[in-house]
């Protein structure tokens, strides 16, 4: 029996739509690999989405790999983590920002904020609420996070479609080990100069220490720190949540007594192998993901 043609042409829709959507498959950030600056840097930026087969509270995550700004950790701080959040029925996107030479503040940040408004825009085509997008961020990556969660307004690298109408604002914000301060005193400062140089105005280093940026509407937080980290400050994390706390945020910080930077999920360190499990647990808390 053959089948009438406008259920083909449906079928074939669907066939085109399900392996758009495919985990691990990768999607240009800007339109037609164009950087919003006029330069091209190979495959990035670009979004890698990881969709699981269910998601019963329709909840995406954009992940952004740490790396200091000049390289990035897309295996245990970006794959991983999407699997992990596919386990718990969370769709996930591993952001690859620009990053290194050649590509400092605002083009990480521009990716990190076109990646929010990305996923909200096609939070439909991927069966997401448009409520229910967080970002997360480890180490370097932290910063690209929080920053986003704090400047989520600047129009700056604003194309004109779809996509740029969208909001930037995370409707919540998950970090590791992050940079928060470009203070020198207790910033990453491998992470600053690649950012914003070894000689950056004072304006913007405030700015850019996002401690100093939250409001009433900076989405609210998980953190989670060691306090033996000694690549990047604990300071970073405690100042981020007492500013939260000031502005009546809710915020979940977790420090642990050991374990070195660049734990990524803590598996391979069984004191720190509990703390996905304590964000699983904040998520659900907040109706973004279930219960385990």
């Amino acid at each position: 029996m053959r089948l009438p043609s406008l259920c083909l042409a449906l079928l074939a829709l669907l066939t085109v739509a399900t392996a758009a959507h495919a985990t691990g498959t990768a999607v240009p950030l800007w339109p037609g690999g164009a950087l919003p600056d006029g330069a091209r840097q190979g495959a990035l930026p670009a979004l890698t989405a990881y969709i699981p087969a269910s998601n019963p509270t329709r909840t995406a995550v954009v992940i952004c790999p740490g790396g200091a700004y000049h390289a990035l950790a897309l295996d245990w701080e970006g794959v991983l983590v999407a699997q992990w959040f596919n386990q718990h029925h969370v769709a996930a996107f591993v952001l690859q920002y620009r990053h290194g030479d050649g590509h400092h503040y605002p083009q990480p940040i521009d990716d990190g904020r076109r990646a929010v408004r990305w996923v909200r825009e096609h939070a439909g085509s991927y069966g997401l609420d448009p409520r229910h997008i967080g970002i997360m961020g480890f180490s370097a990556g932290g910063h690209v996070a929080a920053t986003v969660s704090t400047h989520y307004d600047p129009k700056t690298a604003l194309l004109n479609d779809a996509v740029g109408q969208a909001s930037a604002r995370p409707d919540f914000t998950i970090l590791a080990y992050p940079v928060i301060t470009m203070d020198e005193r207790f910033t990453h400062l491998d992470s600053r100069e690649h950012l914003i140089g070894t000689h950056p105005p004072a304006s913007l280093v405030h700015d850019l220490s996002n401690e100093t940026q939250v409001t009433a509407d900076t989405p609210p937080a998980f953190i989670y720190v060691t306090d033996a980290d000694t690549l990047v400050s604990p300071e970073n994390s405690v100042a981020y949540y007492l500013a939260l706390h000031r502005q009546h945020v809710p915020a979940e910080l977790h420090v642990f007594r050991a374990g070195k930077h660049g734990s990524g999920l803590g598996q391979h360190e069984p004191l720190l192998s509990i703390w996905p499990e304590l964000l699983q647990r904040w998520m659900a808390g907040l109706g973004y993901m279930e219960q385990g």
